[in-house]
């Protein structure tokens, strides 16, 4: 298993829980500290594309390298469906699934590429394990 690949993985796996922790603390926050939501309303949807920029090669490039390794249909399928969720609720969910309905498909999609990164990780870990033992 190739560095490139176990540093993507976790940093994909960071990204994820970015997300998660930066979906559900703003609307906390907002209650919290109304003043708050007048400062951050425009750069919302900013970190949104922000964060895209950086999660779909990162995702792409780790999904890509474990999946030489372990050639799991299965992995690599959950992880491009939770990028694709992820796109789509990045560009289009706040005008077609609103407020509540974008928060929970972007916590929907970060867990899923957190799980399918944790499990090509895995995987690619058991790959070079066994390789290790035949020899």
């Amino acid at each position: 298993m190739g560095r490139t690949q176990t540093l993507g993985d976790r940093l994909a796996i960071a990204l994820s829980s970015l997300c998660v922790i930066h979906c559900l603390a703003t609307p906390l926050l907002l209650i919290i500290l109304p003043s708050f939501g007048a400062l951050f309303a425009d750069s919302h949807e900013l970190f949104h594309q922000i964060i895209l920029f950086f999660v779909l090669p990162v995702g792409l490039a780790a999904l890509a390298a474990g999946y030489r390794h372990h050639h799991k249909n299965s992995v690599l399928g959950s992880g491009l469906t939770g990028l694709a969720i992820l796109f789509l609720t990045a560009l289009y969910g706040h005008d077609y699934l609103g407020e509540f309905g974008e928060t929970g498909a972007t916590i929907l999609a970060s867990l899923v590429i957190a799980y399918a990164h944790l499990r090509n990780y895995q995987l690619s870990q058991k790959m070079q394990k066994t390789s290790r033992e035949m020899v």
